[in-house]
Parts: C-alpha cells; structure tokens; sequence
C-alpha cells in the first residue's frame, strides 16, 4: 500500500510539469464535470493533464484534483489526498 502511494506520488509530481501548460480552456467548462474520486483499484485514462489544485495549508492529508483529458479527448476531474502544506518538519 506505502509503495502505491509512492507510486501514485511520482506519477502525478511528474504531471504537474504539464499542469499549466494549457491555461486557454474555460473554467466553466470543467465546473460542469463531475468529479470522480481516486481509489487504488482505479486506473485512470490520463492523456493530458489540464490542471492541479493547490493542497491547503495544513499538516494533514488534505483533497486536490486534478483536470484531465483520455486517449478519447474526455475531459475529467480527479480528486484525491496529498500531504498539506502546513508540516514545519518537511
């Protein structure tokens, strides 16, 4: 389960470099998509990443998510847990 995580981690730390390279799409189109909750089981289309949301300023697990297209050109809202920002140990 910790390596799934570490997994999931670098996977999406990888992405991010393409977070906010598309900034021309409306948000009012993605405020109409439903937002799907990451699991382990799941295993997620992700062509394009659109965009990240910032993890709140706290030191606990604390929601994002993350704006992407499929293979097909589905646009789809991921949310998931991260580390918050707020931890004064790193």
């Amino acid at each position: 389960m910790n390596f799934s995580k570490m997994a999931l981690t670098l996977v999406l730390g990888s992405a991010t470099a393409q977070a906010f390279a598309d900034d021309s799409h409306s948000t009012a189109a993605t405020s109409k998509i439903a937002v799907e909750t990451y699991t382990y089981e799941a295993k997620p289309d992700i062509e394009k990443v659109i965009a990240i949301t910032d993890a709140a300023d706290q030191c606990a697990p604390t929601p994002v998510q993350m704006t992407y297209e499929d293979s097909h050109g589905q646009r789809h809202i991921l949310q998931y847990d991260v580390m918050g920002t707020g931890c004064s140990n790193g």
